[in-house]
């Protein structure tokens, strides 16, 4: 190809053939899908993330019992191992059975089965958050950067007012609401009375019945998109004065075309890794909101509540507290590791090297 096809090519007077096209994006995927799996620190971020995943979804044939099934007269039952490894002599005061492989909580609950059965709160809150930002902050963040002038002014002023407001006490005020407003009993053809049905559709999807996972969801995702919309509103004000798009306007394309097949490949990549670095945040709002009492309903598990529910005995029983906090923990640093990979592997300075 000579110098003067390569500059044509460059301001659009050639035509890139599209089976061309489809195998730079494809080997761009391709390196970067590479750079990935060198990570070994992403790998086994994503490897314990797909284990809690089934662990999820498969909670009611891993865990020995039901989440909410407890016997009053086991109540901080503990096992041998856990006495013998714990400070404080807990041998002279506990209940020592082999009947659970991590010990029992204040109501004689299984402790392994309610860690299993939380990561179906604590994961669905993370995607869900995770879901929200990619597609409202996407967008929005499209709108505003792409039409610039006076929508871009509005639309960001209404995300600066929101900032404004702190995000963990918006957070809490939204759920305080939620959960006087909409709890209990309501009359059919009220609002209350509408959220509780969807309400008990997402707990039953999630095998979670009376949680109230979706007044969670609807806390968490008021806020989630917030910092997706400004971060793809500045990468298409980066991009749209590029040549490529220019040519796109001059041939005819439509502002959804430039904007779908032209922009959003450019940006996918970044918006990806910031979302993906989030998820441990909107897991660790949950269990926030669970520890204060403002998230899941009891009995439904979760690693916030019963990260509360036993710090009330810590001296006395610090497996209470020590195996959600240490589930909670590999989660976040999991995802963590994950998203600092994808951060790596999607680097645009990065594409086409090795």
């Amino acid at each position: 190809m000579t110098t003067q096809e390569r500059a044509a090519r460059k301001l659009g007077e050639v035509t890139v053939p599209a089976s061309e096209r489809r195998q730079r994006v494809a080997n761009l995927w391709v390196d970067a899908w590479r750079r990935l799996v060198r990570n070994r620190a992403a790998m086994i971020g994503g490897a314990i993330i797909i284990l809690l995943i089934l662990m999820a979804v498969f909670a009611a044939q891993i865990a020995p019992y039901h989440y909410a099934q407890g016997d009053s007269n086991e109540n901080y039952l503990t096992p041998g191992w856990i006495v013998g490894i714990m400070p404080g002599h807990m041998e002279n005061y506990v209940k020592i059975g082999s009947k659970f492989l991590l010990g029992a909580d204040y109501l004689g609950r299984d402790l392994l089965s309610r860690l299993i059965y939380g990561a179906r709160v604590s994961l669905p809150v993370g995607f869900m958050g995770a879901l929200t930002a990619l597609v409202i902050g996407l967008v929005y963040g499209c709108i505003a950067g792409y039409y610039g002038g006076a929508v871009d002014n509005i639309l960001m002023r209404i995300v600066d007012i929101m900032y404004t407001f702190p995000t963990m006490l918006l957070i809490i005020l939204l759920m305080a609401f939620f959960k006087t407003s909409f709890a209990g009993a309501a009359q059919p053809g009220t609002a209350a009375y509408t959220f509780n049905r969807i309400n008990n559709v997402v707990d039953g999807l999630l095998g979670l019945h009376g949680g109230g996972m979706l007044f969670i969801f609807m806390g968490i995702g008021v806020t989630a998109w917030m910092g997706t919309a400004r971060l793809a509103r500045g990468q298409i004000l980066s991009l749209k004065q590029k040549e490529f798009i220019e040519s796109s306007h001059m041939i005819g394309a439509s502002d959804l075309r430039v904007i779908v097949r032209h922009i959003l490949p450019n940006i996918v990549g970044p918006i990806i890794v910031s979302v993906t670095l989030n998820i441990p945040g909107y897991i660790l709002t949950e269990v926030f909101l669970s520890f204060i009492g403002l998230g899941v309903d009891p009995p439904t598990p979760s690693w916030g509540l019963m990260i509360s529910e036993g710090s009330r005995s810590i001296r006395s029983y610090p497996n209470q507290v020590l195996f959600p906090a240490l589930a909670l923990a590999i989660t976040m640093f999991s995802f963590n590791f994950l998203g600092d990979g994808l951060r790596d592997a999607l680097d645009p300075r990065m594409k086409g090297t090795s």
